[in-house]
C-alpha cells in the first residue's frame, strides 16, 4: 500500500497572501504532492519540510507566516525518487509564494500614529499614510501615501479638496433643491489619542443667530486613523435637537477632488471601469452642454478617444445593494483611492435604490442622502422640534499601490478584496462615539419566507432569493422612501431562510419583495431588538395581491427594466463603455430614441404575439 497526505502546517511569523495568494500556493503543494503520489514512498514515516518565502512589499491581504513547514505522512512503500519530489514541492512552494507572499511584521512593530498640531492645521499619520486636516474646520486639505505627495487637487482651495456638505431648505419648499453648505467645523476635539488609533472630532452646533443661512444642524464630523492601516475613516453624528425649526435634507455626502494630472482611471464595478475624458473637457470651448446640466457632449476634447463621447456622471450610477467600492487609479505612481462602503444601514431609500459613485473631476463620492432616481419622495422632512439623530458611517478611504513590475490597474481586484474584509469587521469596534452601536449593542432574527399565490399554483413556495429587510414601521414598500431611521436587509437561500445580522437595537417591520411576485410583504406585526437578542421569527408567508388569475403581463416584476426593449443609442451619443454592457440603458438621450422609432404614433403591443424583449420601450417617454 503507498500513500500520502498532507497533515500540519507550522506558521512562524505573520506575513501577507495577496488576493488569490493561498490558492497559488495550495496549487503548488498540490502538483508537487500529486507527483510524489505516483512514486515510492518513505515507509511509516513523517517528514517536516522548511518553507521560507521571499518578499516583495509591504502588504494587504490575508495574515499569517513568512515561514512554514509542511508535515507530510507517506504510506508504505519504498524510498527512491522522493527526495527528487521533495525538491520539486520545495523550488514550487518558493515560486509560487516569492510571488504572493510579503513578509509583515506584527502590528506592535509598525509605526505608532502620530498627531501633530500645525498652524491652523492638524497632521496624523502612522507609517502609510499621513493625513492633514484644517483646524478647526475639519476639511481634509491633504493626502499622502507612502511618501508620494499630496493625492488631493492641490490647486483647489484647501476647503475644496476633501469635505463633507449637504443642500438644505425651508420646511415646506418644493422640489429636491436647496441651499448649498459645505460643513464646516468650529470646534476640534482629540477625542483618542494613542499608539493605535487618533481619533478626532470637528464639530458645530446650531442656534437662532444662524437661521435662514444654516442648516438647523449639530453636526460632529469624525476621522479616524488606525495604527498599521492603509487608509483612513470617517463618519459623522447629525442631530436635530427639541425646539429647533423645521427644515428639509436633500442631500448630504463626503466629497474627495483627486489630481487630475494622476487619477485617470475610474472603477467602480467589474463591467464599468475605464480610462476618463480630463474635467477640462467639459469646458465651453471643448464640450456642448446637453438637456441637462451633468450631461456634455465632448467636441474638441484634449485625448481625442474621446471625441463624440458624452460625459454624464449618472452613467457611473449604481444600485446601493452593489455599491460597496469604487474608487481611482494613477498609473504614474501606481496609486489606487478607493471609498469603501461596508454597510448599507445608514443609506436612504433602501437596497434598490440608485446612488452616485465617482466621476470626471476626478472627484469620488460617498452619499448618504440624496433624492437621485426618488424625487422629494426621498427628500427628509423635519417638523419644528422634532428630535431626531442618525450616525453616517463610518466608510474607509483605502489607499493602495503597486511595484514597478506591476500593472497599475490590477489595484482594483485589490480594492474588491479589502472592501471584503472590511464588511468582514462590521461593526467596526474602534468608534468612539457612543452613538455608534458596537457588535454587543446589536441584535440578530432569522426566518424562513414563503410565497402562496393560489393562481399559479395551489401550495406554498419557497422565497428563493428574495429580498427581506427591516426598516421602521410604516405601510408595504415604505421602505423605499424611509429616510430617517436604519434599515438592515439580505437576500433568502434557495428554501427561503434568512439570517439578518447587526440588527441595531430599536423597533421595526419586517419587509419583503419577491422576484417575479408583484406587491411588497409586510408582516403584521412590529419586532423589537435588544442587544444581544437571537429571535428566530419562524416561517413568513407572503400572499401576493391580486383579485383573480394572470389574464397577460408584459414583462417580469423585478424592479427592473432590464427585460424590456433598450434600442441602440443614437451615434451622435454613444459611449463606447456601455454600447455592449449590461448597464447600456445608462447611454445618453435614449428617451430620443422612442419618437424615431416610432415617429406616427405609440407603440402597439399584441398580447399572445409581440415579445417584450423585443416590442416594449423599457421607458415611459413623453413623445
Amino acid at each position: 500500500m503507498r500513500g500520502i497526505r498532507l497533515t500540519s502546517f507550522r506558521f512562524a511569523r505573520e506575513f501577507s497572501v495577496r488576493p488569490g495568494g493561498l490558492r497559488f500556493v495550495l496549487e503548488g503543494l498540490r502538483f508537487g504532492l500529486r507527483s510524489i503520489r505516483s512514486a515510492h514512498g518513505v515507509s511509516g514515516q513523517d517528514r517536516d519540510f522548511p518553507v521560507r518565502t521571499g518578499s516583495f512589499r509591504s502588504g494587504q491581504g490575508v495574515s499569517g507566516a513568512d515561514e512554514f513547514s509542511v508535515r507530510v505522512s507517506f504510506g508504505p512503500g519504498e524510498f527512491s525518487v522522493i527526495n527528487l519530489y521533495i525538491s520539486l514541492i520545495y523550488f514550487f512552494c518558493i515560486l509560487r509564494l516569492s510571488a504572493v507572499v510579503t513578509t509583515r511584521p506584527p502590528t506592535s512593530t509598525m509605526a505608532s500614529v502620530n498627531l501633530t498640531f500645525e498652524d491652523n492645521h492638524i497632521v496624523v499619520s502612522n507609517g502609510f499614510v499621513e493625513m492633514t486636516l484644517s483646524n478647526p474646520e475639519g476639511h481634509v486639505t491633504g493626502i499622502q501615501y507612502k511618501g508620494i505627495g499630496n493625492l488631493l487637487e492641490v490647486i483647489n482651495d484647501e476647503s475644496n479638496r476633501g469635505y463633507w456638505d449637504l443642500v438644505w431648505s425651508p420646511p415646506g419648499s418644493p422640489g429636491t433643491t436647496g441651499t448649498f453648505e459645505r460643513i464646516v467645523g468650529t470646534s476640534c476635539e482629540v477625542i483618542v489619542k494613542t499608539e493605535d488609533q487618533v481619533e478626532l472630532s470637528f464639530s458645530r452646533t446650531w442656534d437662532s443667530s444662524l437661521e435662514g443661512s444654516h442648516a438647523p444642524l449639530k453636526i460632529d464630523k469624525r476621522f479616524v486613523l488606525l495604527r498599521g492601516s492603509s487608509g483612513f475613516y470617517s463618519y459623522a453624528i447629525y442631530e436635530h435637537l427639541e425646539g429647533w425649526p423645521g427644515f428639509n435634507l436633500a442631500e448630504t455626502r463626503i466629497v474627495f477632488k483627486l489630481r487630475k494630472d494622476r487619477f485617470h482611471y475610474m472603477s467602480m464595478s467589474d463591467d464599468r471601469q475605464r480610462y476618463m475624458p480630463l474635467p477640462n473637457d467639459r469646458s465651453q470651448d471643448r464640450g456642448r452642454p446637453l438637456a441637462y446640466p451633468e450631461a456634455v457632449l465632448l467636441v474638441n476634447p484634449i485625448e481625442p478617444e474621446f471625441k463624440g463621447e458624452v460625459d454624464d456622471k449618472y452613467q457611473y450610477s449604481c444600485g446601493t445593494e452593489d455599491l460597496k467600492v469604487h474608487g481611482w487609479i494613477s498609473t504614474d505612481p501606481g496609486v489606487g483611492f478607493w471609498q469603501i462602503t461596508p454597510s448599507n444601514e445608514f443609506r436612504t431609500g433602501g437596497p434598490m435604490k440608485q446612488e452616485l459613485t465617482s466621476h470626471v473631476g476626478p472627484t469620488n463620492l460617498a452619499m448618504f442622502v440624496s433624492a437621485h432616481y426618488g424625487g422629494s419622495d426621498l427628500v427628509m422632512k423635519f417638523e419644528d422640534g422634532e428630535k431626531w439623530k442618525k450616525v453616517f458611517g463610518p466608510v474607509f478611504m483605502y489607499l493602495s499601490s503597486t511595484s514597478t513590475e506591476e500593472e497599475p490597474l490590477t489595484l482594483w481586484k485589490d480594492a474588491k478584496t479589502q472592501m471584503l474584509d472590511e464588511v468582514g469587521k462590521w461593526p467596526y469596534s474602534f468608534p468612539a462615539s457612543s452613538d455608534f452601536h458596537q457588535a454587543h449593542q446589536r441584535g440578530r432574527i432569522r426566518g424562513r419566507l414563503s410565497v402562496y399565490d393560489r393562481f399559479v399554483i395551489d401550495e406554498h413556495m419557497s422565497a428563493s432569493r428574495a429580498s427581506v429587510g427591516l426598516a421602521r414601521p410604516g405601510d408595504p414598500g415604505s421602505w423605499q422612501r424611509e429616510t430617517k431611521g436604519y434599515q438592515f436587509w439580505t437576500k433568502t437561500d434557495v428554501d427561503g431562510r434568512f439570517l439578518i445580522e447587526n440588527i441595531m437595537a430599536g423597533t421595526y417591520n419586517i419587509y419583503a419583495w419577491v422576484h417575479g411576485f408583484i406587491g411588497d410583504y409586510k408582516n403584521a406585526s412590529t419586532i423589537t431588538i435588544t442587544p444581544g437578542c437571537d429571535i428566530e421569527i419562524g416561517d413568513l408567508l407572503f400572499e401576493p395581491p391580486r383579485d383573480g388569475p394572470t389574464l397577460w403581463e408584459i414583462g417580469i416584476p423585478d424592479r427592473s427594466a432590464a427585460e424590456f426593449y433598450i434600442p441602440d443609442s443614437d451615434p451622435m451619443y454613444t459611449n463606447q463603455f456601455l454600447a455592449n454592457d449590461l448597464n447600456r440603458f445608462r447611454q445618453y438621450g435614449l428617451w430620443e430614441r422612442y419618437a424615431k422609432l416610432y415617429p406616427d404614433g405609440d407603440l402597439v403591443f399584441t398580447v399572445g404575439q409581440s415579445d417584450h424583449k423585443k416590442d416594449w420601450f423599457f421607458a415611459h417617454v413623453n413623445k
